[in-house]
């Protein structure tokens, strides 16, 4: 179903964000009370880091929201068996999404069929177990021509989800490129935000450019007015931080 920033709830909106927990530093005390934030506003997941998926899934399994953690991540340059075993210990532990960075290396050299397999393998590992995979392209370093490439190579693997960025790369989520992605892959496979969208008007664009999901660390913030312009209250224009580590 394709949302609008017109006609979104409110439910709806909560449903679009991955409450992100992926800064380096965050500790067990942080990544619970990040868990707890995401069960109060019902988002669609929280995603960890892989060390942390036993403990999110623990602190969720209460709760409508699913643990989701990332493979491969920041970089993409793990070997694909490597990707396959942290998807399945991720799995095991109680992820049902993950996200994982395709190569980013081997497809700016031309390496389609490497770059295809290699999610290939993880998609397979993941809906053999009732997972979902959400690729990662880190449009930073593509050109256009590119990330039309990655589009096509994630839906002949089975991606559910193609994403713009880990959030650590120098730029994060843009319209053009959201735009770019939802036009290059079929209604099949959804896209997703990520780096850089942390204000309420950031996150109704994205949403009005065909996104499903956005990555967040923001949530309460974007959230919280929603409902305020909703019960018909004045909301402060916030401008989006420079897109960066979420």
């Amino acid at each position: 179903m394709k949302l609008s920033s017109k006609t979104i709830t409110y439910e709806q909106l909560a449903k679009v964000i991955d409450h992100s927990l992926l800064r380096p530093e965050l500790t067990e005390a942080d990544v619970i009370a990040g868990c707890q934030l995401a069960a109060k506003y019902h988002t669609a997941t929280v995603c960890v880091k892989p060390c942390h998926v036993k403990l999110a899934a623990e602190q969720l399994k209460d709760s409508d929201v699913v643990v989701s953690t990332v493979v491969g991540f920041p970089h993409g340059s793990n070997l694909t068996e490597i990707k396959v075993a942290e998807a399945h210990k991720a799995m095991d532990e109680g992820a049902l999404e993950l996200d994982m960075v395709l190569n980013i290396g081997q497809l700016r050299s031309g390496k389609h069929d490497y770059v295809r397999e290699d999610i290939k393998e993880v998609c397979d590992a993941a809906h053999a177990r009732g997972a979902k995979v959400k690729v990662i392209f880190e449009n930073a370093y593509l050109n256009d021509e590119e990330k039309v490439t990655a589009c096509k190579l994630c839906e002949e693997a089975g991606a559910n989800w193609v994403k713009t960025s880990t959030g650590f790369a120098p730029t994060g989520a843009t319209l053009e490129d959201l735009r770019l992605m939802r036009e290059n892959v079929s209604e099949k496979v959804q896209v997703k935000a990520a780096g850089g969208v942390r204000t309420l008007a950031g996150i109704l664009d994205v949403v009005d450019a065909g996104v499903t999901r956005c990555g967040a660390t923001a949530t309460a913030v974007i959230l919280d007015d929603f409902k305020a312009l909703q019960e018909g209250k004045k909301v402060e224009a916030k401008p989006d931080a420079t897109p960066g580590a979420y």
